[in-house]
């Protein structure tokens, strides 16, 4: 059976991502690799990154903020 997951901590977020201003924003999640893909821009043409040790990667383009990597995602957001 597949594990329950909760929309509770992302939709927490939601009011983070309007500070952005960035208009739309594309959500994708690769289950086989458990990572979750969250663009600002499309095409995102990233051209630099940052890893936290929080597993989170910040793509950027320029000083530009184009996206966000979230690592192991299913294992941040499993209900508890």
């Amino acid at each position: 059976m597949a594990e329950r997951v909760t929309l509770k901590p992302m939709i927490e977020l939601l009011p983070l991502f309007e500070e952005l201003d960035t208009g739309d924003i594309w959500i994708d999640y690769d289950r086989g690799a458990d990572v979750l893909y969250v663009s600002f821009r499309r095409p995102q043409d990233a051209d630099d990154s940052e890893l936290t040790e929080e597993g989170v990667i910040y793509r950027y383009r320029g000083k530009q903020l184009v996206g966000i990597t979230i690592l192991n995602v299913s294992k941040r957001f499993a209900a508890k």
